[in-house]
């Protein structure tokens, strides 16, 4: 649906283009409304009148842009298109409505029928970008099918020239530039108008009807099994057989689909070049009128076949679809290429400035290193005379060096003899040495002496320091071990306090239990006053009744501290509990 959208733009934008009659993009309502009413008419789309007054009820005396008009025919025109409307129809109509405005008041050499039939194939092979245009590969191909339609050679050079001298700011030619082109006859010279027309109508019938083969042909026929001459029309899906090649008087179709089969036949009932076309429903025989024309209707329909079963497209709009693609790949390629030639630009005027900026660098040296120069004789200059005072300079010390030296002679004469009177000096002085050594070996035993008796000394020391230390380290002992004794003592003493305030809390509690032992003597007296004065009173009235008395209590345990408030248990448990909680302190 998509392909079939994109091809029933191209024809709809001439018409919207013919309508904009200023140029300005725009069309008025009404010229919409009678476009909209004459495409719902030709491509079978209920027409709704009221859809474009809602659409644009907002601008009700204004023109209506294309982009304004655009969803509108999106969505109530295009989108309910079925593939059951006559495309030559629709096609015409759009004709109808651009030819009067766009085609050229040149004689041509073509009719206006032909000239419709190539703003149909302008159509089918322009570019799929607006405005139209057919790019130079897509004349050329056009050139080369009519050349080959109408029996000519192709010309290669005459077209390069013409590509040579083709406007460079056009990226190709429109649709009524291609007419003029075709109509002209500049690639059809030396034909007559009938041939050009005839080529003509054979390229439209392959591009736009999708005729892939026709020609005459003998039918038997199914019933009375007779020989017809028929004009077959072969398409991707069908086969159409008319009376004549005019397409007035239609007899049939022979519908192909991937079952569909086409078997050579021998010679038989005088019938030559025969064929078999297997259909699912009917089998249909023809007679081809030579071995050739049976050989390419055989391998045209076999083809046929082949392409329904892969799903394909017929093979022009395939090869259409390969070439699109590959100036779609080329042209990706050149943007890339031009991206290339961009950065490899950018990187050379990049190098260039780093050029120029290295040669002001080796200006700039080179002035710094003139400047040097200069500066350098000019040192030089300066070394020179100073070179040549201090040469001067010399001369004057090396002459005051001649006198010292004259001096020195004399001087060295009086010290060479002071030198002789040195050497008696000097052995007198050995002799002297000789005396000083013999005192020294004396002084050394002497010396040996007093390294024994100090080296017995520093023993007896080191004895000492060893007795001194030993001495040190019991103290500390002692010290530490009197350290422990006192932290002991304080820890007893911690005890003690401890034991003394739990003593006195036990006496506390000692005597609240006495005080308490004395109120409970106190109640206990009380409540045997009372049952005395009771059981008195009972005898007396009953007589009969005998008390049970209390039996033998047991002795009264005597403390220290007085009569016991407790029993011996409790007391025993008592001092158990605080044997442990002195033991654990």
């Amino acid at each position: 649906m998509g392909g079939l959208k994109d091809e029933l733009l191209k024809a709809i934008w001439h018409a919207f283009t013919a309508l904009d009659l200023d140029r300005s993009g725009k069309v008025s309502k009404s010229q919409l409304k009678v476009l909209s009413h004459n495409l719902c008419t030709v491509l079978k789309v209920p027409h709704d009148p009221v859809a474009l007054e809602e659409h644009f009820r907002d601008d009700d005396e204004g023109p209506v842009s294309n982009q304004g008009y655009m969803p509108y025919l999106n969505k109530f025109i295009l989108e309910k298109v079925q593939d059951n409307f006559d495309k030559i129809e629709f096609n015409r109509m759009c004709w109808t409505l651009c030819v009067k405005k766009n085609l050229t008041k040149n004689p041509l050499l073509i009719t206006e029928d032909d000239a419709f039939k190539v703003w149909v194939i302008f159509n089918f092979l322009s570019e799929d970008k607006y405005p139209l245009i057919i790019v130079p590969e897509e004349i050329e191909y056009l050139l080369k099918k009519l050349t080959e339609a109408m029996g000519g050679g192709w010309q290669q050079e005459q077209f390069e020239h013409y590509k040579i001298n083709f406007d460079d700011s056009k990226d190709g030619l429109s649709a009524w530039e291609l007419i003029e082109l075709i109509g002209n006859g500049h690639f059809s010279k030396g034909m007559d108008r009938q041939t050009v027309s005839m080529a003509i109508n054979e390229v439209f019938n392959e591009l736009i009807l999708d005729v892939l083969k026709q020609g005459y042909m003998m039918k038997k026929g199914h019933k009375r099994k007779n020989w017809t001459e028929r004009w077959f029309v072969l398409k991707p899906n069908i086969i159409s057989y008319f009376v004549s090649e005019d397409l007035k008087d239609k007899k049939g179709d022979i519908l192909l689909d991937e079952n569909c089969c086409v078997e050579s036949l021998p010679d038989k009932d005088g019938k030559k070049c025969l064929f078999l076309i297997k259909c699912f429903e009917k089998t249909f025989e023809i007679s081809a009128s030579d071995k050739k024309k049976k050989q390419e209707w055989i391998q045209a329909i076999h083809s046929t076949v082949q392409l329904l079963k892969l799903g394909s497209p017929p093979p022009h709009k395939e090869a259409r679809q390969r070439r699109k693609e590959l100036r779609r790949k080329l042209l990706a390629e050149q943007e890339e290429l031009e991206r290339q030639m961009k950065e490899l630009q950018a990187a050379n005027e990049n190098k260039q400035q780093e050029l120029e900026s290295v040669r002001k660098k080796l200006e700039e040296a080179a002035s710094r290193a003139a400047d040097e120069e200069k500066k350098r004789l000019q040192t030089q200059v300066e070394l020179q005379t100073r070179f040549s005072t201090e040469l001067e300079r010399e001369k004057l010390i090396r002459q005051q060096m001649e006198e010292q030296v004259a001096q020195k002679s004399s001087e060295l004469e009086q010290y060479l003899q002071r030198v002789r009177e040195l050497e008696d000096m000097y052995l007198k002085l050995q002799e002297a040495l000789e005396d000083e050594r013999q005192a020294r070996q004396d002084e050394e035993t002497v010396r040996k002496l007093q390294a024994r008796l100090l080296e017995e000394e520093s023993s007896k020391r080191a004895e000492l320091e060893k007795w001194h230390l030993e001495q040190q380290q019991a103290i500390q002992m002692t010290e530490a071990e009197k350290q422990e004794l006192e932290q002991q003592r304080v820890l007893k003493e911690q005890a003690l306090q401890e034991a003394m305030a739990q003593l006195e809390q036990l006496e506390l509690e000692r005597k609240q239990a006495l005080e308490q032992y004395e109120g409970v003597k106190k109640k206990l007296e009380m409540a045997t006053n009372m049952t005395k004065s009771w059981k008195d009173k009972v005898a007396h009235h009953e007589g009969l009744i005998r008390l049970i008395e209390p039996g033998s209590k047991n002795p009264h345990l005597i403390t220290n501290w007085g009569p016991a408030a407790f029993t011996q248990a409790e007391l025993e448990e008592r001092e158990k509990s605080w044997k442990e909680k002195k033991t654990t302190e």
